[in-house]
């Protein structure tokens, strides 16, 4: 870990900054919008409008990188970053948020890749684990980070705004001056959906489920606390409990899934997050109840991600691996826009408890959906299961491809060790 904090702290600084600024800014349109006097569905097309933009921008980026280059590219959308988080309070209008939204959702995607690209091209066989580890750490303390800054004095109403600014514009400082320009860009042919589901229909239904409750953790978690009326000190908290599950459970889960069937751990996992859930839903206004269910649907919801890849993994050839990931991202993707929609929807209707019984149906659905697949495949033997690579859903592409070259890497690493002829 040490040779990959040598190597690589200046990009992993800026990364962290720039998960502090994207976290905040998140959670701050979830505050406000309900104090400037938005409804819940108009709160819920805001949010929806980042992962349509996060969606597109994994479709162009790649295409703007090899035209003008990554540094091109880094730079020009960190400045439509910082100048649209700067525009939010000055233009309160549900329409103008959402067009924010779709631009900062799709600047935020184009940096990740070309940050990402950097990050896998400084990456070795030997430290490509560690820094996927690291990089995936880097993630979940930025957004844990940002919930804090939530309870700064703002008096003004446009400090909490200037901070995400001026944190993800000197994101850049660190990054740009320390890295060397990267190999040309190459961009990997995605298998169609169809191929994809019959490779894996557990990996494609779980991808777009997952993207639903993903969506309502990073998007509508502030706005539900706003609307259930939770103080900002006790929203903050809230929030920061789906990324502390998320951290602290990952790689227990992991450890575990080389270790067993992974259909048998994914319905474990998703039970006890649509358990916990439920349970949320009748908790009465028990804060430290919502706490305690957060952390575990944020504890599963995350490690289920990496799960789903790896599991899907299991079924494909090593060549075939990277094509799969545009796929399973676009998938998660489709799920993530309409996750926000249908629970704004649902918070319209019947109030606050919609938030918790959409993430709640998505993770049962999950769990009931891998109870079948269970009698419809058989299993593999774990001795022949890819390895498990830590990725989050804040991910593009190029992780997911960083993961998928390590689980190769140690597949071929474990049939050496029990060959004794190689």
């Amino acid at each position: 870990m040490f040779v990959v904090l040598r190597n690589s702290w200046a990009l992993l600084l800026g990364m962290l900054l720039l998960m502090v600024g994207n976290g905040l800014q998140g959670s701050l349109l979830g505050v406000r919008g309900p104090a400037a006097g938005f409804s819940a569905m108009e709160m819920s097309m805001v949010m929806s409008a980042y992962f349509a933009g996060f969606l597109f921008s994994s479709r162009m980026t790649p295409h703007l990188i090899r035209r003008v280059g990554h540094v091109r590219v880094f730079a020009a959308f960190g400045s439509f970053i910082s100048a649209v988080l700067i525009l939010y309070p000055a233009m309160q209008h549900p329409a103008v948020w959402i067009l924010g939204r779709v631009v900062i959702g799709f600047c935020f995607c184009g940096v990740y890749v070309t940050a990402e690209s950097w990050l896998n091209n400084s990456a070795t066989n030997e430290t490509r684990g560690q820094a996927l580890s690291a990089y995936m750490i880097v993630q979940m303390v930025g957004i844990i980070a940002a919930q804090a800054l939530l309870n700064i004095p703002d008096p003004s109403g446009f400090l909490l705004f200037v901070i995400p600014s001026v944190l993800v514009s000197v994101a850049f400082a660190p990054i740009l001056l320390s890295i060397s320009p990267t190999p040309a860009f190459e961009s990997t042919k995605p298998m169609t959906l169809k191929e994809l589901y019959h490779v894996s229909p557990l990996g494609m239904v779980g991808m777009f489920l997952l993207g639903g409750v993903f969506s309502a953790q990073f998007g509508m978690a502030a706005v539900y606390g706003s609307v259930a009326g939770l103080s900002l000190g006790q929203i903050s908290i809230f929030v920061a409990s789906f990324y502390v599950g998320a951290l602290l459970l990952q790689y227990p889960l992991g450890w575990i899934s080389d270790r067993m069937d992974r259909r048998v751990l994914v319905f474990i996992v998703a039970a006890f997050g649509g358990a916990a859930a439920a349970i949320a839903i009748f908790a009465g206004g028990n804060f430290n109840l919502l706490v305690a269910a957060a952390f575990v649907i944020g504890g599963s919801s995350n490690p289920l991600y990496s799960l789903l890849i790896a599991y899907t993994n299991d079924f494909l050839q090593p060549e075939d691996m990277a094509a799969s990931s545009a796929g399973l991202l676009f998938i998660n993707g489709l799920g993530a826009i309409a996750g926000p929609l249908i629970i704004g929807w649902g918070m319209q209707v019947i109030g606050p408890h919609g938030y918790f019984i959409l993430i709640a149906f998505l993770l049962i659905a999950l769990a009931l959906y891998a109870v079948y697949r269970m009698t419809q495949r058989r299993s593999i033997p774990v001795e022949d299961t890819a390895s498990y690579a830590p990725v989050s859903p804040t991910s593009t592409a190029i992780v997911m491809e960083v993961a998928q070259e390590y689980a190769i890497e140690a597949a071929e690493d474990d049939e050496t060790h029990h060959d004794p002829h190689r």
